[in-house]
């Protein structure tokens, strides 16, 4: 993997437009969520192709390895929400969650999107740790039970609290805050998918704890700044606007 997200030699993101390709893309996300929900399905990835949104898999030669759909968010907002973007199993620690950002970065830019929100379980680290610390993404909402109950391998059993992230395409990536800046942390387990599968009521307990701790925090005012694998998120006092008047 390359600085800035460069695809490895072979791969290639391509805009999807067939439907047997539209079909192979739905398999592939199936593949990565599991279960019978875990796909999309290829007539709504068609629609969203159609109306001219991002919908792109990922090659490996002419393997599809990956896929990703983004749509676009309010005309005033300039900018587009990445729905559901995944890399298959086999393919993992390859950097191609990052070649398919990064496509998905240099796309929005072509057409003036200034900004690409997602969202992402906040108990699945190594997910944090690439949204915020990797790519500089910006929390900006925690969501209790966003998606209600879903059937998906990776989300059946549980509540579906997501942290809502906004990336600015265009912009230098935030720095990280100073130790001293940092007031508090919520720490994330490892590997909580292995701990739904051996310890299913410690999974649960990883969710009630790191919710509560994370409304408490929000309630005082506090923002996500960072994400470190042994602290996990890091709080900061909100930055400090200027006097009104004054640029």
């Amino acid at each position: 993997m390359t600085a800035h997200g460069e695809a490895p030699a072979g791969i290639e993101a391509r805009p999807l437009e067939t439907m047997d390709q539209l079909v192979e893309a739905g398999r592939v996300l199936a593949a990565y969520w599991g279960g019978d929900d875990g796909g999309m399905p290829p007539n709504l990835l068609r629609a969203l192709a159609h109306t001219g949104n991002y919908v792109v898999g990922l090659y490996d030669g002419d393997r599809m390895v990956g896929a990703s759909a983004a749509f676009f968010a309010e005309p005033a907002a300039r900018s587009m929400h990445s729905h559901v973007t995944a890399v298959l199993p086999e393919h993992r620690a390859r950097g191609l969650g990052r070649v398919l950002k990064e496509h998905q970065r240099q796309w929005a830019l072509a057409r003036s999107v200034g900004r690409i929100t997602w969202t992402f379980d906040p108990l699945v680290a190594r997910n944090a740790h690439f949204n915020l610390a990797v790519l500089g993404a910006t929390v900006t909402e925690y969501l209790v039970d966003h998606y209600g109950q879903m059937a998906d391998a990776a989300n059946s059993g549980d509540e579906t609290d997501r942290l809502f992230v906004t990336w600015a395409v265009a912009a230098a990536r935030p720095r990280d805050p100073e130790p001293a800046e940092v007031v508090a942390s919520v720490a994330v387990p490892g590997d909580i998918e292995a701990i739904r599968r051996t310890a299913p009521s410690d999974a649960v307990r990883w969710r009630r704890e790191v919710r509560e701790r994370f409304l408490e925090l929000g309630a005082r005012g506090l923002v996500v700044r960072g994400f470190d694998r042994e602290r996990g998120y890091l709080f900061t006092a909100p930055p400090s606007r200027p006097p009104h008047g004054r640029a």
